[in-house]
């Protein structure tokens, strides 16, 4: 059975403290449980204080087949971010503008070059999803067509390539909207004249969905995965055709990403739970504790904040 973590960013002292209270134990340096396994769920780096020291738990106990993890965006923005261009002399795939470097700035400053190289070679090496027995792990979304079109780009999740990177950093390129569905959910446009500052105060006129529920009957406020748009127009037509709801008896899939806010974590969806609760925004670092159950159970999350509660 497995412990599902969501986003760390860099909170060491928050991961320690909620494994030990899954149930985990250092033996030989790495964190493992007699009966269990954690899944991580990405963005392991940026923004906290500590990402080397995440950085040297999670790496352990996924080499050590104590641990499984996917991809988040903030690692395929490093690989971006540190691979060359081949068509533009002096540039990088990932612009290196004040914002770009501002996100990824502890992560440059807190590994050395050396930690750093060897870091962005793990990270190619990462899957994007878990499809496994009983249950389905992804940062962001899961959405079939994406990962169809992402696996023929990457057969048996092959370590990323630079032709693929390149591609998908190509807008004209169906891998460049598979890869932002998967690592950064589906979005929509807002109604003309329509915007809202989300959690870094960057103004939006798209904001992403709740792409696992019918947008059927819903307005872009009860749409949207977040409680900042005051927007009461009903969706349009082309929102309701594209959309694709995460069927209720399919496996359960869990995510991060989202930023999630509150006091306790709450479920999305039956069988649909996010488990990032911004602990770099000063929330708790969040888990999943499943044990093979179809309909998941808001009793078995675990978090912690100052002391690990569940």
């Amino acid at each position: 059975m497995y412990d599902v973590i969501g986003d760390i960013h860099g909170h060491a002292d928050e991961l320690e403290l909620l494994l030990q209270a899954l149930g985990y134990r250092e033996v030989r340096s790495v964190y493992e449980h007699p009966e269990r396994k954690v899944i991580f769920l990405g963005d392991f780096i940026d923004r906290g204080p500590q990402i080397r020291q995440v950085l040297n738990i999670v790496r352990p106990m996924v080499d050590g087949g104590k641990a499984l993890a996917v991809m988040g965006n903030h690692e395929f923005n490093a690989l971006l971010f540190h691979t060359e261009h081949v068509h533009h002399k002096e540039a990088y795939l990932r612009r290196r503008d004040n914002k770009n470097i501002r996100q990824h700035s502890q992560t440059i400053l807190q590994l050395p070059d050396r930690d750093l190289a060897d870091c962005i070679a793990w990270f190619k090496t990462l899957p994007m999803w878990l499809d496994l027995d009983g249950l389905c792990v992804v940062h962001a979304c899961w959405d079939d067509k994406a990962l169809a079109t992402i696996r023929a780009a990457r057969p048996q999740d092959e370590a990323l390539t630079s032709d693929f990177l390149h591609t998908a950093c190509d807008p004209e390129n169906p891998l460049f909207d598979a890869v932002e569905i998967i690592l950064k959910g589906k979005e929509i446009e807002l109604p003309q004249g329509q915007s809202f500052a989300d959690n870094e105060s960057h103004v939006r006129t798209a904001t992403r969905t709740r792409w696992y529920m019918s947008p059927q009957g819903q307005t872009y406020r009860t749409y949207a995965l977040t409680n900042k748009i005051d927007c009461q127009h009903a969706l349009e037509q082309a929102v309701l055709d594209a959309a694709a709801p995460y069927p209720l008896d399919a496996k359960p899939v869990f995510i991060g990403h989202y930023w999630m806010s509150g006091r306790q974590p709450e479920l999305l969806a039956q069988n649909v739970a996010c488990v990032d609760y911004s602990v770099a925004k000063g929330g708790f670092l969040c888990a999943y504790r499943w044990h093979g159950e179809q309909q998941l159970s808001h009793q078995n999350f675990f978090w912690v904040g100052k002391e690990p509660k569940s």
